[in-house]
């Protein structure tokens, strides 16, 4: 189930939240528990037996690592839940990306498991291992309510994209928190404008990326066009559902931290990953980075711990070898930038960030590429590899017809209609404009994103195009 369809929206949701403020504060996780169960096991139930082992042994395991915390069997009890969660992480997600590239170099023939990859197994495992990690180090007390913890690791508003909510960021909200009418007011605006970016951008962007795919007449503006369409679809796809995600938390009385902040508007490699997947970056800084020797090494060993977590978080995102290429390919220039790089781009204003989004653009092909050698043609096409044209007669219509979601989408991708929207809201005007207007505005976003989903070829940009 996706936060961006019909069985969420309207039969999902509304059953959780009022059976959720209908039941005493006692009640509240177990009832957040059982509907986030559903809302895993609702495409494949039986999936939700890996989830419900992975949650009772990081509760079983958090519970020992704590009794024995200063004899050497808390590290053992540590090690046997790590490698629990990251077993079946493994057999799930990246078992079969192994035995081709076994076969690959032996010649066997090593039948693959073809196994479907359980709805949100990375986060939630990231989500047991930080847990684990953190009752070892004595940074948070193991939770005694299998209840707390299993609501905590099974939360479905975080589920499916993040953010990676961590242990100790939420561990006081578990036993207390606070549902108000703002509160759950923000929560609402957070989702609607999560919602409107998953369908009314994202979606857009992904058709002109199909376009351009599907045609055979390619030119170099319209490998340009594509760059910078699939690069702003996963953008506003990512940060869209992270948005309806941080809503939904505040709907339901949490604060999760924001996992995105305008990295587009970055000077830099480095800064560009303090924006971009925030939860992310933290997690393999915290729980791989660091425990490596981060940067109080030697230089050799400080290059190597980037190299490693950078290959990490490429596989990640995905069992390929293009994930793990782009990967790489941030962490030669994030190595470059922190030999001597960062220096010359502070002195080049305006420079720096085009280098920024060049390279950001070059990466999003290699992610959207499993064939380096398609990756390769892509990024060529650029430059006029190949003998394409500069320009054709498609390319022109598909830019005339997607004109105006592109300048919404790079407008939207940076912090102006945010400023705007707080500038207007802290005058006298503004204020009284917002409380008649935003609700009207929320319901009629609602509405076409509804409408967008009910009919797919429902366009609300169908007038803008030609």
């Amino acid at each position: 189930m996706l936060f961006s369809s019909i069985p969420f929206l309207f039969y999902f949701l509304p059953v959780v939240l009022l059976v959720y403020f209908a039941v005493p504060f006692r009640f509240k996780n177990f009832v957040l528990l059982i509907s986030s169960l559903v809302f895993y096991g609702w495409g494949e139930p039986t999936y939700l037996i890996f989830m419900v082992i992975s949650i009772t042994q990081g509760y079983v395991f958090g519970r020992l690592i704590e009794k024995f915390r200063n004899s050497k069997w808390s590290k053992v009890f540590l090690t046997a839940s790590v490698l629990l969660s990251l077993s079946m992480l493994g057999v799930f997600k990246y078992a079969d990306f192994f035995i081709e590239n076994f076969n690959a170099l032996t010649g066997m023939s090593v039948a693959a498991l073809r196994l479907a990859l359980p709805i949100g197994i990375s986060f939630y495992t990231f989500q047991i291992l930080s847990y684990a990690v953190d009752v070892y180090r004595g940074n948070v007390p193991a939770q005694r309510n299998f209840v707390n913890l299993a609501a905590y690791i099974a939360m479905f508003p975080q589920l499916i994209a993040g953010p990676i909510v961590r242990y100790s960021d939420v561990a006081e909200q578990l036993e207390k928190r606070n549902h108000t009418f703002e509160k759950a007011a923000k929560g609402i605006r957070r989702f609607t404008v999560g919602f409107a970016k998953k369908i009314l951008i994202a979606n857009i962007l992904g058709e002109l990326v199909d376009s351009f795919k599907a045609s055979e007449e390619k030119s170099v503006l319209f490998f340009w066009m594509y760059g910078i369409a699939y690069m702003l679809h996963v953008y506003f796809d990512f940060s869209g559902y992270s948005d309806m995600a941080i809503g939904l938390g505040k709907i339901f009385g949490f604060d999760f931290m924001e996992n995105f902040n305008y990295p587009f508007i970055s000077a830099s490699v480095t800064e560009f990953w303090r924006r971009w997947h925030m939860s992310l970056g933290s997690w393999f800084r915290d729980y791989l980075y660091i425990p490596l020797g981060g940067n109080r090494v030697s230089k050799p060993r400080f290059l190597f711990n980037i190299l490693v977590v950078w290959m990490a978080t490429g596989f990640w995102h995905g069992a390929a070898w293009n994930f793990v290429l782009w990967g790489l390919f941030f962490a030669v220039f994030l190595i470059t930038e922190k030999l001597f790089l960062l220096n010359i781009l502070k002195k080049l204003k305006g420079l720096n960030h085009i280098y920024v989004l060049f390279l950001s653009l070059i990466s999003f092909i290699l992610f959207d590429n499993t064939s380096l050698k398609s990756a390769v043609y892509y990024i060529g096409g650029l430059f006029g590899a190949g003998n394409v044209a500069f320009v054709n007669t498609e390319t022109v219509y598909y830019l005339i017809s997607y004109a105006v979601i592109l300048v919404i989408a790079i407008i939207g991708c940076t912090p102006l209609p945010k400023i705007c929207y707080e500038k207007f809201g802290k005058t006298v005007v503004g204020s009284k404009v917002y409380c008649v207007v935003e609700p009207l505005v929320i319901l009629a976003v609602l509405a076409v994103c509804t409408a967008f989903l009910i009919d797919g070829s429902f366009n609300p940009f169908l007038y803008f195009r030609f």
